[in-house]
C-alpha cells in the first residue's frame, strides 16, 4: 500500500498519476457547489459509462466469436483488495494507538500540563482563526492534495539546492541564537552588582607589660 501511494506521490506512472491527481482536485473543487453524496453519484455514474459500453462491446464481439471472452476489465476483478486477520489487527491498532495518543496530546494541552506548550497551542489556534475567515476546510485540503503531489516531486528533483539553502538557514539561525545569548550575557552580568570589599579586621593590640 505504500508503495503505491509513493509511486503516485512521485509521478513513476504519469498517466495513473494524473487521472488520480486530477480525480482528486476536480471532486474536490466540485464539493464547492455540490453535496459529497452528488459528486460521489456522479462519479460513479461517469465511470460506468465508459465501463458499461465497453463490457458490452466486448460482449458483442464474444457472441460474434471475434472474441475469447476475455473480460477489459479482469485484471482489475483479480486484483485482491482484502486484508488478512493479521493486516486488519495491525490497521486497528494503529488507528487506536493514533487516537489514544491524540486525545492524551490534547488533554494535556488543554488542561496545562506544560505552559509553554500550551501558549504554543493557544498562539496555533489563534492563527488558525485568521486562516478560518481567509479560506475554509475544503480549500486546505485541495491545497494539500496539490502539495502532496509536487512538493515531494520537486524535492527529489532540487534536493541539492534545498539543503545547501536549509544549511545556510539554520548557521544564519544559529548565528542569530548565539548573538542573543552572548548579549544576554553581557546584561547579566553588568546589572549584578559589584560585591562589597571586605575590610580587614584591625589586628589587636597587645598589652604593654609594665
Amino acid at each position: 500500500m505504500a508503495s503505491k501511494v509513493a509511486d503516485l506521490v512521485y509521478w513513476r506512472s504519469i498517466g495513473k498519476t494524473g487521472v488520480v491527481f486530477t480525480g482528486l482536485v476536480v471532486g474536490l473543487a466540485s464539493l464547492f457547489q455540490l453535496s459529497a453524496i452528488t459528486v460521489l453519484s456522479h462519479l460513479c455514474v461517469g465511470i460506468m459509462c465508459v465501463t458499461f459500453p465497453l463490457r458490452l462491446y466486448y460482449k458483442l464481439l464474444e457472441a460474434l466469436r471475434w472474441n475469447q471472452g476475455v473480460h477489459p476489465f479482469q485484471s482489475h476483478l483479480d486484483e485482491d483488495g482484502s486484508l488478512t486477520d493479521e493486516e486488519t489487527v495491525l490497521l486497528v491498532e494503529k488507528a487506536v494507538l493514533l487516537i489514544a495518543f491524540a486525545v492524551t496530546e490534547l488533554k494535556r494541552l488543554l488542561f496545562i500540563d506544560s505552559i509553554i506548550d500550551s501558549v504554543k497551542f493557544v498562539v496555533l489556534l489563534y492563527l488558525l482563526t485568521y486562516v478560518g475567515l481567509l479560506t475554509n476546510g475544503l480549500t486546505l485540503v485541495i491545497t494539500g492534495v496539490i502539495a502532496a503531489f509536487s512538493l515531494p516531486l520537486f524535492y527529489k528533483r532540487q534536493q541539492v539546492r534545498i539543503r545547501r539553502v536549509v544549511k545556510t538557514v539554520r548557521a544564519f539561525i544559529r548565528r542569530i541564537r548565539n548573538m542573543c545569548i552572548h548579549l544576554y550575557n553581557m546584561v547579566a552580568l553588568s546589572s549584578t552588582p559589584a560585591p562589597a570589599p571586605t575590610v580587614p579586621p584591625a589586628p589587636k593590640q597587645k598589652a604593654k607589660s609594665k
